[in-house]
């Protein structure tokens, strides 16, 4: 497995968006993107998206030449129109006027409605977080979890995360956290590798715990923490959905098919300025601290370090290069 720089995997990947229909500006946020979550080690959010992003430029799923419409309809509540267009450009649009409403207004919400799927959330709450605000972020995806005791799938993933500032440009904290089991890439990756999956990820098509990868494909993932996991889906749909404009989770088409109707996702994002509360910096050091004086405990995302290079499967690395010279 061939070690490639990030750079590299950047500037090939905003190629081969580029080569099939994106414009360059768009394919520069969304190749950003992708090279962050492999620097991070998260390959389902890295250049294991990046051909069904290209094939769905070319079918026009995703539309790779639309400029985001931003408004402000009230002081602290920022609106943006993705036009079907990817997320990454979407977001960046909008974040400017959404931080500007936060620091006015003590918190704001930004919603970002009619986008393809984001992949990676925490890419976008940490940006909050750089700029010195609290992020949460919430998003739906395409119908895969099956209610506790269910067999039927109503919700995606639905993912939530959540940035803090560290006061100097970093991050004291960071989780993204989805309220499925799993992701379900990790069991399309267990069927390709003729890999079980742990019991407690998925249920076969009649409602029953399995282990086997075919059959949960045929049945539905499960909520993380049962009951738990449940509640914090609902709420990601209902934020996710209700208030960008973006469609339910049962409306979503697989998010990797070629061809079909664009995503028409929602992601949804509170800001707050811990400026608010002269006890914030006090308080989450206290934390950080006693976190850290616990031998094997850890912070989540605190002192990160993306890597400059990462190993990536000859065959993926093949398949990239083949598609930014199309």
């Amino acid at each position: 497995m061939p070690k490639v720089a990030v750079s590299d995997i950047e500037e090939t990947s905003a190629q081969a968006l580029r080569a099939h229909g994106a414009a360059p500006w768009i394919a520069a946020e969304v190749a950003r993107a992708v090279a962050k979550a492999e620097a991070l080690g998260n390959v389902i959010c890295g250049l294991y998206y990046l051909e069904s992003y290209c094939l769905q430029l070319r079918s026009g799923r995703v539309r790779g030449d639309v400029e985001p419409v931003v408004e402000r309809p009230r002081p602290g509540f920022v609106r943006v129109d993705a036009n079907f267009g990817f997320a990454q450009p979407a977001f960046t649009r909008g974040l400017p006027l959404a931080l500007e409403a936060a620091r006015e207004c003590g918190t704001a919400c930004l919603a970002v409605g009619h986008a393809h799927t984001c992949t990676s959330l925490g890419y976008f709450t940490e940006q909050i977080a750089q700029a010195g605000l609290i992020g949460m972020g919430f998003t739906n995806a395409s119908a895969i979890v099956a209610p506790p005791g269910g067999k039927s799938r109503i919700l995606g993933t639905n993912p939530f995360a959540f940035s803090a500032p560290d006061g100097a440009g970093g991050l004291a904290m960071q989780f993204d956290f989805s309220t499925a089991a799993v992701a379900l890439g990790k069991i399309t990756m267990a069927k390709a590798a003729g890999r079980s999956i742990p019991p407690g990820w998925a249920v076969d098509a009649e409602g029953n715990t399995t282990t086997d990868p075919e059959e949960a494909l045929k049945g539905a993932l499960v909520s993380a923490a049962g009951y738990k996991g449940w509640g914090l889906g609902l709420m990601v749909e209902i934020l996710a959905a209700g208030m960008t404009g973006g469609v339910n989770s049962l409306d979503v088409k697989p998010l990797k098919a070629p061809e079909g109707t664009p995503h028409d996702l929602g992601q949804f994002y509170i800001l707050i300025d811990p400026a608010l509360s002269p006890a914030f910096a006090e308080r989450l050091s206290r934390l950080a601290e006693a976190i850290a004086a616990d031998e094997g405990a850890r912070m989540p995302g605190a002192n990160r370090v993306p890597a400059e290079e990462v190993e990536v499967p000859d065959a993926l690395w093949q398949l990239t290069t083949d598609l930014a010279g199309a």
